[in-house]
């Protein structure tokens, strides 16, 4: 097993690269921190390309791909977090393109732009059995850092894809589904249930457009409350629990 020392090596320095947006999409890889994240990405049929083990970690064990020792100094050169990490990986990123057809709910999001947001939206979306994940080009990416974090995980449970989102819901409506967003100025009556359920959510401080809210049910959610509206993240999960609700 090889071991790196230095910061510069150069190893090191395009796992660091892949922090930002730009290498990611030209490498198309990620890249993971965390024991839980990389154990995750591994169980869920990531690709794996190189994986960083701390030395002295309890845990150091074989990986199907490239495994290197680094010392602490070179581990916390390698982490976005403000905990130290054991391990950290290089992974490729799964497609993301949308295909024809769709199963179970699915979750849209239009520009939402916090990786905390996309993250969590993520994580519910899976804990609640969704079918799939579609995100605007417009949005935090799935594969960042933070949003990874967020997330914990459920980005490699379910299809994350990423397409033009009023295309995406003109191939939902093609295709039965009863596509729901959220309004200030629409209805406080939720429609039918179906199989066929999709949420859109937009944008923290503008909402959805207006072109992909004219291809959507508009809902309001009751709040008795004075608060105008609700965190993205905060409504959409209220929402998809209420649309996974027998």
């Amino acid at each position: 097993m090889d071991r790196i020392t230095s910061r510069t090596n150069p190893r090191i320095q395009r796992a660091r690269s892949l922090r930002e947006s730009k290498y990611r999409k030209e490498t198309g890889c990620h890249f993971i921190e965390g024991d839980k994240l990389v154990r995750e990405a591994l169980t869920s049929g990531t690709q794996l390309e190189t994986v960083f083990v701390r030395e002295g970690y309890a845990g150091e064990a074989s990986f199907p791909c490239e495994t290197v020792l680094v010392t602490d100094g070179v581990m916390d050169a390698l982490s976005t977090a403000g905990t130290p990490q054991s391990l950290c990986a290089v992974a490729r990123t799964p497609a993301l393109k949308m295909p024809d057809a769709f199963a179970g709910m699915v979750l849209l999001l239009e520009n939402v732009q916090d990786p905390g947001n996309v993250g969590t939206l993520i994580r519910t979306a899976d804990a609640l059995g969704a079918g799939a994940v579609i995100l605007s080009p417009q949005c935090a990416d799935p594969f960042s850092p933070k949003t990874l974090r967020a997330s914990m995980g459920s980005v490699y449970h379910l299809p994350v894809w990423v397409s033009d989102i009023p295309a995406a819901l003109r191939a939902l409506n093609e295709q039965g589904y009863t596509c729901l967003c959220g309004h200030l100025k629409g209805s406080e009556t939720l429609p039918p249930k179906t199989d066929k359920m999709a949420l859109l959510v937009g944008n923290e401080g503008n909402g959805v457009t207006d072109e992909a809210a004219a291809l959507c049910y508009a809902y309001r959610l009751p709040m008795p409350g004075r608060a105008e509206s609700l965190n993205a993240a905060v409504f959409g999960s209220i929402m998809l629990y209420e649309l996974m609700r027998k």
